[in-house]
């Protein structure tokens, strides 16, 4: 596909403030930057552990996309006190009111039990406590525009496992699952866009979180035996990426979880129910402002 994006999506692009986390080169991310870069947005924010590829990426929009402004971000998710700084380096940007786009796509996938510096299961913490705390820190700009919306990157991996909230860090190791641990962290990737909806969406949010493909074989799952699940290319990922970031009818869809540039069906295309409750979105919630240490209440 020559284009990432529906070319009717351009207008939606164009003017915007975009702020995509995980975008080393030969990333989903990085590639979501490129191709957006082309709808002329005012400004993307590329957030990253490494600054330096992050800087890679800028660079690449500068010789593709001349004249899109590009800032880079030190954002390193597994930490929250980095999470807490970075959020503070973008509300102190006075000359950037609002970031009418998030796109949580930062993530890591199935490795060895680990636990970060603030002690959580280093899955669990990467994919969620991090992105959950940056979004909500940054709230204020997000609301500050016109038409705010946030993405949050899912999998089909969240059938590996529904939130263990009797115990999400697995007895420190000795219940390490590299697997189920990934697909709890997807699940709460869902149930993040879920939660924001609800919370948020009478004040104009709107929050969706979206597929990328895992090999739900390694699980056992039925759906990467009989060939359901498909690896995309990064040129198909990114097209949902785009269609999640700015197709304006998603709006009346608030929450909704999508794949191959669509709105999925729960019934069709084997979506958890866990990762879909609003129950389970708000106990989420309660649990994640307990264990980074604050309170967000809209």
């Amino acid at each position: 596909m020559t284009n990432a994006f529906n070319p009717d999506l351009s207008s939606s692009i164009a003017g915007k403030v975009v702020l995509v986390t995980g975008v080393s080169p030969g990333t989903l991310g990085a590639a979501f930057a490129e191709h957006i870069a082309k709808a002329h947005p005012k400004l993307i924010i590329l957030a990253g552990r490494n600054i330096f590829k992050g800087q890679a990426t800028a660079d690449a929009i500068a010789k593709s996309s001349a004249g899109v402004q590009t800032r880079t971000l030190h954002l390193n998710l597994e930490s929250l006190s980095a999470t807490r700084a970075a959020a503070a380096e973008v509300n102190g940007w006075e000359d950037v009111p609002n970031v009418d786009v998030l796109v949580n796509n930062a993530g890591i996938m199935a490795c060895d039990y680990a636990k970060t510096k603030d002690g959580f299961e280093r899955q669990f913490a990467t994919n969620h406590l991090g992105p959950f705390l940056f979004t909500n820190l940054i709230m204020g700009k997000i609301l500050n525009s016109q038409g705010p919306r946030v993405v949050v990157v899912s999998s089909s991996g969240h059938r590996f496992s529904w939130i263990q909230f009797a115990d999400v860090g697995f007895a420190d190791g000795k219940l390490y699952n590299r697997w189920t641990a990934y697909g709890q962290s997807k699940t709460a990737n869902v149930l993040l866009a879920v939660a924001l909806a609800e919370r948020l969406g009478e004040r104009g949010l709107t929050a969706v979180s979206l597929h990328l493909d895992t090999l739900d074989k390694t699980m056992g799952n039925p759906e990467g035996w009989s060939g359901s699940v498909k690896l995309k290319d990064l040129a198909q990922g990114v097209a949902t990426h785009v269609y999640g970031a700015f197709e304006p009818n998603l709006r009346e869809n608030n929450g909704r979880y999508l794949l191959d540039n669509r709105i999925a069906n729960p019934y069709v295309d084997t979506i958890r129910p866990w990762a879909l409750d609003k129950v389970e979105a708000d106990k989420l919630w309660k649990l994640s402002e307990k264990l980074v240490g604050e309170e967000f209440v809209y």
